[in-house]
């Protein structure tokens, strides 16, 4: 083992948690090495083909995990430097206190985070700053209170939504500017300027950027910290284990297989450094430190609570596609969201959770769904007619953090999801209906409230892993968590995770707001260790 091959931090993923981190740790100086299972995303005209991203799956993973059944699906997930945040919609929201505490649902309790709202708000503060948020503090009746304004003004919407954000002011509720990193500059109609590197269109939500205008974390984070000499990246390296020295309290080295997929030079390389960081997304960070299992840590490590792998949360999700009776010509349609019925309704005591607007429907993402909507729309209305029409809505409830939903691993290596589907459901089905009685006045068609599965995997739930978390809890109790506050493993010193799974509950919003907000949390405390 050479000194070029020793490091003051192995971070190992480059995506919300992992890409974050580097960027805050760049500057200290520290010897900094960035291992990513992918390469760069190939820049090409697939990047924003309806049928190249969504109905063929171009850029997923192409790999298998089994169900608690032993069937297996194709998880979405992608291996690139930025991590899933590549295809991500960039809808950027804080958790609301209340999720910061202990919350009573339909089904069960989502459990206190060890650290208040209070903790995490100058963080998530610095968090959209640094991710270039569009939004405006105010607008939403259930947010916290915040330390600063957003730095860019919300992304304005286009006529048809805003007539939507009208019609559901008449309704008496709330809609608000849906926060969204991009980096966008508009005039004083919202259009794009000259200068603007985001250009408004219609590919925003689930497509990678070709023009980088999407606050990823390989644009806005690695890329930039790598301009520092002290940071380093090895692109395709798979880590495959963590080794630790005899005791078992530190890991002494990061083993991993470098080369492309199929290639017959790939080697095996060890890695050394003073802190390890896992960064893999909340099932392969389960995965890893359960496949690093050794004669200290039988059942993995960080896991002498057997915590590891269980709590696995992805939220109860929706998309709907609505048909509007005028054309809806928007392009940016992902600017509204409503927030009302988050924490309850006048007719329900439990969360409902958020509806958000999803990016806009096109002929091509119709045409992949003909089969499930058969029937269902008029057999006279052509696909391009019906994405003319189309209006399209995400529904978000939160998924209750259940033991039972764990990962695992097989004598072969293959991961396991199990999986309880109707988990929590009750709300999110209060929060449709809410939404479905409603198109009348919305200017909708009543009847054509259609399931858009191929924004959720094809109509198969377990294989919608986008919003993943919840696998290495963190926690005060070493027997009930796997990390303390943190996010340092309580069974070693130098091991941290640094990704969403460090998730106690998920709240009902997109986790990459937070999962950013904590990797710049972390990174201070770490900044503070090293020196």
């Amino acid at each position: 083992m050479t000194d070029a091959q020793y490091y003051d931090v192995i971070i190992i993923g480059t995506g919300a948690g992992g890409g974050t981190l580097a960027h805050r740790l760049a500057p200290t100086g520290k010897r900094i090495l960035l291992l990513e299972r992918g390469g760069y995303l190939p820049r090409e005209r697939d990047n924003w083909d309806s049928t190249a991203v969504f109905v063929k799956g171009k850029y997923r993973a192409p790999e298998f995990w089994y169900d608690k059944d032993g069937k297996e699906f194709p998880p979405e997930v992608n291996y690139y430097v930025g991590g899933n945040t590549k295809f991500y919609g960039a809808a950027l929201f804080r958790l609301r206190p209340e999720d910061f505490g202990e919350l009573r649902h339909h089904d069960g309790v989502s459990p206190a985070w060890p650290l208040s709202y209070e903790e995490f708000e100058p963080y998530y503060t610095q968090a959209e700053h640094l991710y270039l948020v569009h939004g405006r503090h105010g607008e939403d009746p259930t947010e916290g209170p915040t330390s600063a304004q957003y730095a860019h003004p919300p992304v304005q919407h286009e006529p048809r939504i805003q007539q939507l954000s009208h019609d559901l002011e008449k309704q008496g509720l709330h809609p608000f500017h849906l926060p969204i990193g991009v980096n966008l500059t508009q005039d004083d109609r919202g259009r794009a300027t000259h200068t603007s590197a985001c250009i408004r269109c219609d590919r925003v939500d689930g497509f990678p950027c070709l023009v980088g205008a999407k606050s990823d974390a390989q644009v806005i984070c690695v890329d930039p910290a790598l301009q520092h000499a002290n940071v380093e990246m090895v692109t395709h390296a798979d880590v495959r284990r963590l080794e630790t020295d005899a005791t078992g309290r530190s890991v002494t080295s990061v083993v991993a297989t470098v080369g492309e997929p199929g290639d017959r030079d790939a080697s095996t390389v060890e890695f050394r450094a003073d802190v390890v960081v896992v960064a893999c997304g909340a099932v392969n960070s389960a995965v890893l430190l359960l496949r690093s299992a050794n004669d200290r840590h039988p059942r993995g490590l960080a896991n002498s609570s057997d915590v590891v792998g269980r709590h696995y949360m992805r939220h109860n999700n929706l998309a709907l596609m609505a048909v509007s009776r005028e054309p809806n010509d928007t392009r940016f349609q992902k600017t509204l969201a409503l927030h009302d019925w988050y924490l309850g309704s006048d007719d329900w005591d439990y969360p409902l959770g958020g509806i958000q607007m999803l990016g806009k429907s096109d002929s091509d993402q119709i045409h992949g769904e003909a089969p499930r909507w058969a029937g269902a729309v008029a057999p006279d209305m052509p696909f391009e007619v019906l994405a003319h029409h189309a209006v399209d809505f995400w529904l978000c409830g939160e998924d209750l953090p259940a033991a039972g939903n764990r990962v695992t691993l097989d004598r072969d290596g293959g991961i396991h999801l199990a999986l309880d589907e109707k988990n929590n459901i009750a709300g999110l089905n209060r929060l449709r209906h809410k939404l479905q009685g409603m198109l009348g006045h919305l200017g909708m068609n009543e009847h054509h409230l259609l399931s858009h599965s191929i924004y959720l995997h094809k109509g198969m739930p377990i294989g919608a892993t986008a919003h993943q978390a919840g696998t290495v809890r963190f926690g005060d109790d070493p027997g009930s968590s796997a990390l303390d506050v943190h996010c340092k493993a309580h069974d070693l010193d130098n091991l941290y995770v640094v990704d969403t799974s460090f998730f106690p509950s998920i709240g009902a919003v997109n986790p990459s707001l937070t999962a950013i907000a904590n990797a710049l949390r972390v990174g201070d405390h770490l900044a503070e260790r090293l020196r």
